[in-house]
């Protein structure tokens, strides 16, 4: 192996590193707080409006607008008879103080025999906050920092609890009025309180089971009209019964039956009373005792069973580990991850280097020691960014950088590199000077370190056995347990070459430099075509065929400019020039159908035997009685693919699947989705593949990385 095909190692790890670092600052937005939280069912965002600035005395205004998908709803201060509302949790700076919801007019959402109070398509709920005279931004950072922790159910046939952390900068020294459109119709939305003289002439009596109310004061629009009646004390009325209504004069008279399962006695009852859009507030005292007999009850059996339901699915991970059995499970899948497909030709590569000097022992041990210190920093490194990219409010998981098309891409590219470096087209050293070109014979350290890296880059997307554990017991660690995990993959990834650095007869036992080396360097490039292939299939399942088919040209594109550099004379020149000008066009024109995502809620081919997996959907399924089987997959997981070519592919196992009546759900992790990667940490994985199997009343069965058929049978023979 020459000098100069060590230095495409250098030029390709950085170039990994550089797209890579790149593509994660733009998606996770490291220079700017996270303010939106989106699921499958709804986007949630923090906004703010300073219309008169951040000072003492001013009242600024925060919000949590959600924006539901269609059928999808949350729900009122008073959810009605299932539901819960959603809470706000807030961290102010000193002098800073957070007032109630000021809750917008709801609707009435009828569920067979309940009903319920609460808000579909998009709501702003907004929150007053009260600077005082404690309050003081400092130099370095004047703004006003508020976080917020929102949890909030979200409900369709089924119901969700879901959360979000939010983070926003308000500046201090200007107004903020960019979303006063959405915090305008939230206060025009909010119900108008009535006068102090309306309440103390209103009454509400109580008569029996049922109450009757009194109302006065009501503006002149709403007499005569039939009114939508709010109560916003819960557990009071019976929320499907008809309200009798009436006016006499300007007094409107209601009556609505009691709960049979009330739990509240107010003293005085706040309501709310509206005609369309025209709402407003009243707090009647009650007079008259409340009949005995009432139950304290919680949410209905309907909701408590969705959200036992829920919790069941991910209370406990399947698996418990200790700190020690993580850190020999993560050595042991890093030594798997040397069986990967394109981790092989490097290791090839870096094995074959040993016969170059077959005596120097010495060299081989520092080199063998370089690679690993590559190899364990990298895991290190990327643990590092994981973990940080999770604190900061990104859903991510192992294998996360493969979810991105500018680092499928940039592989692609440096993987074709490599290849056309292989088979011979050019070298390094053609372009480069020659103290460049010779970087490797002065530093064969730095090169071993730097194959270290290379290694990990094309090794770390995929989940070898026994990693799965450790990696989602190491998320939920403090930081240095987590990255001494890492660190143990890392080492268990290179320790088969620091020991044959270490073995004088594995030397020994290679043949002799020759004529051979410069075959067996050809044949290496065609593992390297073949993960380009792989690549690109990999971007074709997250920008579709015209991101697939528009990489393709780009890498054909590259590999002609290459080759025209190659030629001599004049001929070098004009081709060069052409080609390099024909590059930047089709980079121009076809380029931005590379990394445009396809769109997700587009048709796609219908499977009769595996149904798209959805949050709520293994729930649903177990309520019916029937098991459920979830594959969570990735397009860019060699063991995902492996698998469901062979095992799930079996046809006794689909023949045993089909006799149980088992659902089968797969979760397709190829493009980022928070919701799969929250499904993977309740299951306490961080990573791709997941096999898991749910009955009812069980908790769910956890199986192998590298699926066998026995395991799969003996699994299902059990339910």
């Amino acid at each position: 192996m020459t000098s100069v095909s060590r230095l495409r190692q250098l030029f390709g790890s950085l170039l990994f590193l550089a797209a890579t670092f790149l593509s994660l600052a733009s998606e996770a937005q490291i220079t700017a707080p996270q303010s939106v939280v989106s699921t499958d069912q709804m986007r949630a965002e923090l906004m703010a409006y300073a219309p008169q600035g951040v000072a003492p005395g001013n009242t600024v205004w925060a919000g949590l607008q959600l924006t539901h998908k269609p059928e999808w709803h949350t729900y009122w201060k008073n959810s009605g008879d299932s539901g819960l509302p959603t809470v706000l949790e807030w961290t102010l700076p000193n002098g800073v103080s957070a007032g109630d919801i000021a809750w917008p007019l709801p609707h009435k959402i009828p569920l067979g025999t309940l009903a319920n109070y609460g808000y579909e398509g998009t709501v702003l709920l907004p929150v007053p906050l009260t600077i005082g005279p404690d309050f003081k931004p400092s130099l370095l950072s004047p703004n006003l920092d508020i976080k917020l922790k929102a949890v909030w159910l979200i409900c369709r046939l089924e119901c969700i609890p879901e959360e979000g952390e939010f983070v926003l900068r308000i500046p201090a020294a200007s107004s903020t009025a960019l979303n006063a459109p959405a915090f305008e119709a939230a206060f025009a939305a909010q119900p108008k309180p009535l006068s102090q003289t309306a309440s103390t002439d209103s009454k509400v009596e109580v008569a029996g089971s049922s109450i009757k109310l009194s109302i006065n004061g009501l503006p002149a629009s709403l007499q005569g009209k039939t009114l939508d009646f709010f109560p916003e004390t819960p557990e009071v009325i019976d929320n499907v019964a008809p309200l009798s209504q009436s006016w006499q004069g300007s007094t409107w008279t209601g009556q609505v039956a009691l709960s049979a399962q009330r739990s509240n006695s107010p003293t005085t009852m706040p309501v709310v009373l509206a005609y369309r859009a025209e709402a407003y507030r009243i707090e009647a005292p009650v007079n008259g005792p409340w009949p005995a007999g009432a139950t304290k009850v919680g949410v209905s059996p309907a909701l408590q069973a969705a959200l036992d339901g829920n919790r069941a699915s991910g209370a406990a991970p399947a698996v418990s580990l200790t700190l020690a059995a993580a850190l020999l499970g993560a050595l042991i899948g890093g030594l798997i991850l040397n069986l990967m497909p394109c981790v092989f030709p490097v290791l090839a590569i870096k094995v074959v280097s040993f016969t170059r000097h077959a005596d120097d022992r010495r060299g081989h041990r520092i080199s063998g020691l370089a690679y690993t210190a590559g190899v364990v920093a990298s895991f290190v490194a990327l643990g590092m960014l994981l973990l940080g990219l999770r604190a900061a409010g990104e859903s991510l998981g192992w294998g996360f950088q493969l979810q991105n098309p500018w680092v499928v891409a940039s592989l692609a590219a440096l993987f074709t590199l490599i290849g056309l470096n292989l088979a011979g087209l050019f070298e390094f050293g053609q372009f480069l000077p020659s103290s460049v070109a010779t970087l490797q014979a002065k530093h064969p350290v730095l090169d071993s370190f730097l194959t270290g890296v290379l290694a990990v880059a094309v090794a770390s997307p995929c989940t070898a056995p026994f990693m799965g554990a450790s990696l989602g017991f190491a998320v939920g660690l403090p930081a240095p347990q987590a990255l001494l995990i890492f660190a143990s993959i890392g080492l268990g990834l290179a320790l088969p070459y620091l020991l044959a650095s270490f073995v004088p007869a594995f030397a020994r036992m290679l043949p002799r430099p020759g004529a051979w080396m410069e075959t067996f360097r050809h044949l290496l490039a065609f593992p390297m075509f073949a993960t380009v292939a792989w690549l690109v299939w990999v971007l074709g399942q997250q920008s579709g065929i015209d991101g697939a088919g528009a990489l393709l040209a780009l890498l054909v594109a590259l590999s002609a400019v290459l080759w025209s550099l190659t030629l001599k004379g004049r001929s070098r020149v004009l081709l060069g020039a052409v080609l390099i000008a024909f590059a930047a066009w089709a980079t121009w024109a076809i380029g931005p159908n590379v990394v445009k995502l396809s769109d997700p809620s587009a048709p796609q081919a219908s499977n009769a035997l595996w149904q798209p997996w959805e949050p709520g959907r293994v729930e649903q399924l177990l309520a019916s009685g029937q098991p459920v089987f979830v594959d969570f997959t990735a397009a860019w997981c060699v063991t995902c693919q492996y698998n469901k070519k062979t095992t799930l592919a079996d046809t006794d196992v689909l023949a045993d699947l089909r006799t149980r009546n088992v659902a089968l759900l797969r979760a397709d992790w190829t493009r980022r989705d928070p919701a799969i990667t929250a499904a993977l940490g309740q299951l306490g994985r961080n990573g791709v593949p997941v096999y898991a199997l749910y009955k009812a009343g069980q908790p769910p069965v956890l199986l192998s990385e590298i699926l066998s058929v026995e395991e799969v049978r003996a699994a299902l023979a059990k339910l």
